[in-house]
């Protein structure tokens, strides 16, 4: 399992872990659901349980594997954007460059929100936009909260965008 998790690169590393759990999970009732018909009438009910509970151990070795196995997918992602992107450390050995580098990415973020509450204050207070500037002023309000707040503020704003450009078609 853990290859094919390899494979996935950038995926949500708890979809991952839903999709593990739901591939391991009630193995254990299903399989016992089907076997017991065959059971021996002689077979007592301490029997079926044992039976039961020796289904329910591997069902849960299976999902302790898989587990497992999204664990080190997610630690073997970490790593690999900590080589690929580097660190705030690596930077901290760069002289003169590294804090002002660090503080640039800590302040981008704050920078580009105040600068998106400014152009939207002069939008809805001061400026007459046309309707294609009024686009771009929504389509850079999508981008920069897309970017600061990621694909929550989209699919929350979703049903606002599909109301407001559905009723043009």
């Amino acid at each position: 399992m853990l290859e094919i998790v390899r494979g996935f690169g950038a995926i949500d590393m708890g979809f991952l872990g839903k999709l593990a759990k739901t591939l391991t999970g009630g193995l254990a009732e299903e399989i016992f659901s089907t076997v017991k018909d065959y059971f021996p009438p002689s077979m007592s009910e301490k029997e079926k349980s044992q039976v039961q509970m020796a289904l329910q151990n591997l069902q849960d070795k299976r999902e302790a594997r898989a587990e497992q196995a999204t664990s080190e997918a997610a630690q073997e992602f970490n790593q690999r954007i900590k080589d690929l992107e580097g660190t705030a450390a690596d930077l901290k050995v760069i002289p003169v460059l590294g804090p002002i580098i660090i503080f640039l990415r800590g302040c981008q973020r704050p920078v580009w929100g105040f600068l998106c509450m400014y152009l939207d204050f002069k939008w809805f207070s001061s400026w007459e936009l046309t309707e294609q500037q009024q686009t771009a002023m929504i389509v850079i309000n999508l981008l920069v909260l897309g970017f600061l707040f990621g694909e929550r503020t989209v699919k929350n704003l979703m049903p606002l965008i599909v109301k407001i450009w559905g009723k043009d078609k």
